[in-house]
Parts: C-alpha cells; sequence; structure tokens
C-alpha cells in the first residue's frame, strides 16, 4: 500500500512537471529564451523602481548585450560590447534606477571602456560627458513614454 502511494505521488509530480514544462511556466519548455524576449519580460517592474526610466533604460541600452538585470532593485548591467568598426575597444555600461520618481537624479549609468594591447584588454578613461548624453537620451526617452502614456488615458 505504501509503495502504491510513493508511486502515485511520484506519478502525480511526474505528470505536474510535464504539464507545467509544456506551459513553460517553469522555464524549461515552450520557446527557447532569447535575449529579446528577456528584455520583454523585464521592461516594466511594478514595484521598486520607475517604469518609465526602466523601459527608457532597456530601450537606450539595447544594442549592448545583458549581462544582468534585476527589475525590482534597479540595476541593469551591459556585457562587454565592441563595435566592429573599432574591434581593439570595448565598452560596457551599468545602470542604476535608484528611486519610484520621475526624475534625472533617480538614474545613474556608469560607463568602462578598454582597449586592446599585446598584453591583452586594458582599463581606458571614458570622456565624462558620455555617461551624462546616454543619462540624458533615457530621461528624453522615459519623458516621451510617460507623455504617450498621459495622453492615450
Amino acid at each position: 500500500m505504501a509503495t502504491l502511494r510513493r508511486i502515485s505521488s511520484a506519478a502525480l509530480c511526474a505528470t505536474a512537471l510535464i504539464a507545467l514544462t509544456g506551459c513553460g511556466t517553469l522555464g524549461i519548455g515552450g520557446k527557447s529564451d532569447t535575449s529579446e524576449s528577456r528584455r520583454t519580460q523585464t521592461i516594466a517592474p511594478t514595484n521598486g523602481v520607475n517604469s518609465y526610466l526602466w523601459r527608457a533604460t532597456l530601450e537606450t541600452l539595447n544594442f549592448l548585450p545583458l549581462e544582468q538585470v534585476d527589475p525590482y532593485g534597479g540595476v541593469i548591467i551591459t556585457d562587454w560590447y565592441a563595435d566592429p568598426a573599432a574591434p581593439d575597444e570595448r565598452l560596457r555600461a551599468t545602470a542604476y534606477i535608484l528611486d519610484q520618481n520621475l526624475r534625472a537624479d533617480a538614474l545613474k549609468v556608469s560607463v568602462f571602456k578598454q582597449v586592446r594591447s599585446a598584453t591583452g584588454w586594458n582599463d581606458a578613461s571614458v570622456d565624462a560627458d558620455t555617461a551624462r548624453q546616454i543619462e540624458n537620451a533615457i530621461l528624453t526617452r522615459a519623458r516621451q513614454l510617460y507623455i504617450s502614456t498621459v495622453d492615450n488615458s
């Protein structure tokens, strides 16, 4: 009788696992997870950070591959990206969304650069205005998203 219960329990668990896998609930079935689908899944957090800033940041940094994304903590870290026109230089960015309000001081972007030499990749200085330009582009896009939402309401 105990063996039959264990088998029934195991069969029930296996059936549930197969059903959940088929619908993709566990993230191991269904369609493959591409970086584009990951971007849309994390496009608008419901708490923690400003959703307009979050979405605008993802859209602005969309040319960089994502390494780590935390929609609730408001952190987006990209992986290294080398422009095909300048293969001996690569860039990486980190964006912090610090508040739930759509304000300029709720966003902080850091940009890192490396150049290739005979000894490998070495850190290089980045123009201080680069991060500020990226922040301004993100803020502009966030305002556009906000205005389009208000206009549609």
